[in-house]
């Protein structure tokens, strides 16, 4: 089964090149760098190291969005771009630990495996914590979404920043939402949408990566405040685009009044910000609902 690796970069090329190596070891047919129009000569120091070292007969390949289109978009061109049956997805900041490839690939024997997700090592102020398998219901009108314990094979999602993913099951699905632009909830999304199509989705421990979490390209380039308003948003557009009962409906307007309270009494003004951003989005938001409804 030819496997690819795609790694989307946003201003992060010493990361990248730090990683790279580690990448490049993990036995995959192909690499796939996406840049989204960096800013810090990311594309270039890349090309120099690909010139400085043999990669036997593995092919690496760099991909130059002509203008900076967000995550969702920057994955969706390296997934069609993807040579292999299966694709790896992994962000700058992660770096695959030894042998992690094999378990992960193990589970797409299964036709109807479209997803599986890695163990995830973050390194968060001075600690590990473990990652990589999500948990989530809907509650107080809102998707709810927590991490899990890492001792079990399911899970409700598989990071886009470390897991592997069927491609033709990608294309049936769509790929990643560019509502979601510039990052955040594009994920949940995608494994929401793959398991009410009839996929299958699993969270694999035996393949570990590290995560550098302070060195991811979110925390360095963008403001707490910002990160925290997008959040907001796109909890919001997941929300409106997958309420597809009266009682989530109800219970969503039910609490809205709580959260807008809440957050008044709290000065969380990026959930007010997040909410009307939000808003702008709606009528895009009904027609992908309709869109999805329909299939």
């Amino acid at each position: 089964m030819r496997v690819s690796i795609v790694v989307p970069n946003y201003n992060s090329g010493e990361a990248l090149l730090k990683n790279l190596p580690e990448v490049l070891k993990t036995g995959a047919d192909e690499v796939i760098v996406v840049d989204d129009d960096s800013t810090d000569n990311s594309v270039e120091s890349i090309k120099y190291y690909v010139l400085s070292i043999k990669y036997g007969n593995k092919h690496i390949k760099i991909l130059e969005n002509k203008k900076n289109l967000g995550f969702s978009s920057t994955v969706n061109r390296g997934m069609e771009e993807a040579g292999g049956e299966i694709v790896v997805l992994l962000n700058t900041d992660v770096i695959p630990e030894k042998n992690f490839l094999d378990p992960l690939i193990s589970h797409f024997s299964d036709p109807k495996v479209f997803a599986v997700g890695c163990l995830d090592k973050s390194l968060e102020n001075g600690k590990i914590v473990l990652r990589g398998r999500g948990l989530a219901k809907w509650g107080r009108g809102f998707l709810i979404h927590w991490r899990g314990e890492v001792n079990k094979s399911d899970t409700f999602w598989v990071s886009c920043g470390s897991g592997a993913f069927r491609k033709s099951l990608w294309e049936d699905l769509g790929g990643l939402d560019p509502l979601y632009n510039p990052f955040y909830w594009e994920d949940i999304d995608l494994s929401y949408r793959a398991q009410k199509a009839g996929y299958k989705i699993f969270f694999e421990p035996k393949s570990v990566v590290t995560h550098r979490h302070e060195e991811g390209v979110i925390r360095q380039k963008f403001s707490p405040f910002y990160i925290k308003m997008i959040a907001h948003r796109n909890q919001f557009v997941f929300a409106w685009k997958h309420m597809n009962k009266w009682d989530l409906w109800f219970s969503h307007f039910f609490w809205l009044p709580y959260h807008f309270i809440r957050a008044l009494f709290s000065f969380n003004l990026a959930f007010w910000l997040g909410f009307l951003l939000a808003l702008v989005k709606i009528l895009r938001i009904l027609k992908k609902k309709e869109h999805d409804v329909t299939d």
